[in-house]
């Protein structure tokens, strides 16, 4: 089967020659190497385009780490808020953790948050949630979900980041909750 690159750099302009093919009657699947298509993955931009332009869109649900790690982690599943990759500058990421703490303390009931997270950035991640929360907050750190190096840290902030820090090096696909 023939493939086409569509990623986060050219997706806007692969859309329009995906559309052309799927109106000349094509079929085309999307599929990623590295989650769902469409969750904090390139696809969305083409399923809304294929939408507007009256194309059917049949999702074949398939791994997905948010849920993935949500399921396994212990923690309430009843109501959780996914957001995705949090800001890789440092200002912003700590920003929108202090506004998603503040909205947190308005709300009743708690809430999991889901992020995903890059190796190199994880730490610093980490210790900004110990930051904005205290070092007792609960974490689950699920690195490399439905794969041979599948782990789950589970405990404290500080925990999970003394645990991380005395590794050589942090790899993989990484959720945090």
């Amino acid at each position: 089967t023939p493939t086409v690159s569509c990623h986060q750099h050219n997706e806007r302009q692969r859309t329009d020659e995906l559309l052309e093919s799927l109106k000349a009657g094509s079929r085309i699947a999307v599929v990623s190497d590295a989650g769902m298509p469409g969750i904090s993955d390139p696809g969305g931009w083409l399923v809304a385009e294929a939408i507007a332009a009256g194309v059917a869109v049949i999702p074949i649900p398939g791994a997905n780490a948010a849920l993935s790690a949500l399921v396994a982690s212990g923690f309430p599943t009843d109501e959780f808020l996914f957001l995705g990759f949090l800001p890789e500058k440092a200002g912003a990421r700590r920003t929108k953790l202090e506004m998603l703490a503040a909205e947190a303390e308005s709300c009743e009931g708690a809430r999991t948050l889901v992020f995903y997270e890059a190796p190199h950035r994880i730490l610093e991640t980490l210790a900004d949630l110990e930051s904005v929360w205290g070092p007792e907050l609960r974490v689950v750190v699920a690195r490399e979900l439905t794969k041979i190096h599948e782990e789950f840290l589970r405990g404290t902030v500080a925990d999970a980041r003394r645990e991380l820090c005395g590794r050589d090096r942090i790899r993989g696909e990484i959720t945090l909750l």
